[in-house]
């Protein structure tokens, strides 16, 4: 059994920062993409960032430049840095990852996080 725990939402002001973190516990062989999706009221959920194994990132146009995920390998956790916050970020933040057990493999969220930016 895997589980994916986030951490670090709350209330900021606009311009504020947050930092969100995930933590895969469980039966881990080896955790590949790690992903950070956020869902605000009456949209659908949008991938916000996303890092491999090796290391290469890639952002959704609105968070670039404000954003920086990162991951420790070591600890099975990924890591998000948002800086310039707007309103328009509030959102629920769930971790993604795609993970290799002993016996399986696939996709397993979080249970989310409430990031709420005001203005």
């Amino acid at each position: 059994q895997v589980q994916l725990v986030e951490s670090g939402g709350g209330l900021v002001q606009a311009g504020g920062s947050l930092r969100l973190s995930c933590a895969a516990s469980g039966s881990i062989f080896r955790i590949n993409t790690m992903d950070w999706y956020r869902q605000a009221p009456g949209k659908q959920r949008e991938l916000v960032a996303s890092i491999t194994s090796g290391g290469t990132t890639n952002y959704a146009e609105s968070v670039k430049d404000r954003f920086t995920i990162s991951r420790d390998n070591a600890k099975n956790a990924v890591l998000l840095q948002m800086n310039s916050l707007k309103p328009e970020d509030t959102a629920v933040y769930y971790c993604n990852a795609y993970v290799e057990t002993v016996d399986e493999a696939g996709w397993y969220w979080g249970q989310g996080t409430q990031v709420t930016v005001s203005s």
